[in-house]
């Protein structure tokens, strides 16, 4: 296992890279993952790896221990010497650097909620293209408890995912929200059994990881790109993608087995 981190005893991040599937997890697990500084950089270091190594095929984000990630270090704010204003606006910045390498890289990502995911914690769980969750798992907005608002592209993601009028009842009430309601409302994309999140994040990754992995790319591309455009934009950027798609190595390895009647093999797909 790699650690991405400055050289301290336990790294708050960790990256293991096996058989084309990069695994990040927060590390942290005696302050329940807290972001602090120090894990958002080695964050960014890691999401700088995963999203530029065309090795790697599919990315799982999780986190140590028992919880996902309880939100930014609230004793780090309050013994800042610069001031909670920009040590926040420091925070916030180098994690959303992070976010957005995951959410535009060309590859698809996995988010394992091994446990309670609030604040920032809540924007990193629910950012996957799949997320599955632990029963022990519930998400809570947080932010508005102590006079904050929200981060790590909460205010994007979460109207997208259950709509605006339960976007805004989650983060304004700051209710808790259990892994069963999360699941019936589209927060995740399901429940795992107690015991078996890893074992099923483990084997979607490698399922992913075999697939048209630039096709889902575009994929993602789309999908995020959607909600910005009409119906005849969003048409017209499907059939720029559809064509190119086409005459690209996927493209030409899927049909091609689908002609033979055998199995694509797009990883080496050329």
């Amino acid at each position: 296992m790699t650690s991405i981190a400055d050289t301290t005893a336990s790294p708050p991040v960790l990256l293991d890279v096996t058989a084309g599937i990069a695994r990040i997890t927060l590390n942290r697990p005696d302050r329940g993952n807290a972001l602090n500084q120090p894990m958002a950089d080695a964050l960014l270091n890691a999401a700088l790896r995963v999203a530029n190594d065309t090795e790697i095929r599919c990315v799982i984000l999780t986190g140590a221990g028992r919880m996902f990630c309880v939100g930014g270090d609230i004793g780090d704010f309050a013994g800042s010497s610069e001031g909670t204003g920009a040590f926040l606006g420091r925070l916030a910045g180098t994690l959303h650097q992070a976010m957005q390498l995951l959410a535009k890289m060309p590859k698809p990502m996995i988010c394992l909620v091994n446990g309670p995911a609030a604040g920032a914690g809540l924007s990193m769980a629910i950012s996957g293209d799949i997320v599955l969750a632990h029963p022990s798992a519930h998400f809570t907005a947080a932010y508005l408890g102590i006079g904050l608002t929200p981060d790590g592209g909460m205010t994007w993601l979460l109207p997208r995912l259950v709509g605006m009028r339960l976007a805004q009842e989650i983060i304004l009430s700051n209710r808790r929200v259990g892994a069963e309601e999360a699941a019936a409302i589209g927060l995740v994309t399901r429940v795992v059994e107690d015991d078996a999140l890893d074992t099923q994040g483990s084997e979607l990754a490698t399922r992913l990881a075999s697939g048209a992995v630039a096709a889902m790319a575009a994929s993602r591309r789309l999908l995020q790109d959607s909600f910005a455009s009409g119906l005849a934009s969003q048409m017209d950027r499907e059939l720029g993608s559809i064509a190119a798609a086409g005459e690209g190595a996927e493209g030409r390895e899927g049909v091609s087995a689908f002609l033979d009647r055998r199995p694509p093999d797009f990883p080496n797909a050329s």
